[in-house]
């Protein structure tokens, strides 16, 4: 498959190019008079010249097991080189004993200091991106917080289903607070972060984290987090969600990939979809941020009124007219400024010492 830089972007949101400022900036854009009013009708004004030229690349590809393949190589295209600094180690980290291990990119190490720690998962609808691909933006926001990251590298859907995911991304979690001090975190201050498919990820691990007891967890910060598998399957919303970006049919592949059954099936697993979940009591505070046109915004905001009905502290930003990775593909807006600016002053409250 000839997976174009322009074809690839049309992926637009999903973390793998979401965070890449040379991709955004090399796309072209289209003819403003030949794309449909309704598509923009619903977007904020400042943000229509981003939807434009995510317009202007056409269509999502259409994503099944045959076609990933190429989608997958084209996104190799915009991995870039880590920055100078912070520094950024490559780790190798086991999984169970004697078993596989998973990489994780330790960003900004500074041994022999206790600074606020972040585990990081990166998006990619379960199916797509890599850590790699997140590095050079991890490394700004490091150094931003003075704080360490690790990000961790787990195995793709479908060739791996959620269970084996969550286990790395447990894995990874767990040797962050064991290896505290040869990082420089403080294993009393462990937030998990991540976008889209991340935030479906790091939602999992804090369940996961609560319910083994292992590893206490401070804060979970969830970007337009990938939640419930009936968003496109069962559940089905106004035809402006979703219409920019990552849409239904895309959701709907992707939580089939990392589930291995039919989204949406009275067979689902709980523990494999947040939103699934029954108690979310004793979960740690949490910060979730979404555009009011996000395929996501639904589901996000839900969560959030559970969240907040458990009792756990929990920050709720909706950007009227933003759609699915506008943060990025928008970066220089006022909207996508502020909602940037509340993710780093979330992360700064959660990693005070009190």
């Amino acid at each position: 498959m000839d997976m174009t830089r322009r074809t690839f972007a049309g992926l637009g949101g999903i973390a793998a190019l979401s965070t890449l400022p040379q991709a955004r900036a090399s796309v072209a854009i289209g003819q403003p008079a030949k794309m449909p009013a309704r598509a923009l009708a619903h977007v904020a004004p400042e943000l229509r010249p981003a939807a434009l030229r995510m317009l202007a690349m056409g269509q999502l590809p259409t994503l099944t097991a045959a076609s990933l393949p190429g989608v997958r190589a084209g996104a190799v295209r915009f991995t870039t080189a880590p920055l100078a600094q912070p520094s950024v180690e490559e780790r190798m980290v086991p999984v169970r004993p004697g078993s596989s291990e998973v990489r994780v990119y330790v960003v900004n190490a500074k041994p022999g200091t206790r600074r606020g720690a972040i585990l990081h998962t990166h998006g990619g609808g379960f199916i797509l991106g890599s850590a790699q691909q997140e590095v050079p933006r991890l490394q700004a926001m490091a150094s931003m917080l003075d704080c360490v990251i690790v990000s961790v590298d787990y195995a793709l859907a479908p060739e791996a289903r959620y269970t084996t995911s969550v286990e790395q991304n447990y894995a990874a979690l767990r040797w962050l607070h064991r290896h505290a001090d040869t990082i420089g975190a403080d294993p009393a201050r462990i937030a998990l972060m991540g976008e889209s498919a991340g935030g479906g990820h790091a939602a999992m691990l804090a369940f996961a984290a609560r319910d083994r007891g292992e590893v206490p967890v401070s804060f979970q910060l969830l970007v337009y987090p990938m939640l419930d598998d009936r968003t496109g399957s069962t559940h089905h919303l106004p035809a402006a969600f979703g219409s920019i970006g990552w849409d239904p049919v895309s959701n709907v592949f992707g939580w089939s990939a990392l589930l291995g059954i039919e989204p949406g099936s009275t067979g689902v697993p709980a523990t494999a979809v947040p939103a699934r979940r029954t108690d979310l009591s004793g979960l740690p505070p949490t910060f979730i941020g979404v555009g009011g046109i996000d395929l996501f915004a639904s589901e996000d905001i839900e969560f959030s009124r559970r969240l907040l009905e458990a009792g756990v502290p929990t920050q709720l930003v909706v950007v009227p007219g933003a759609f699915h990775g506008f943060d990025a593909a928008a970066a220089d807006t006022v909207l996508a400024q502020d909602f940037n600016a509340a993710k780093i002053k979330a992360l700064r409250r959660a990693f005070v010492i009190v």
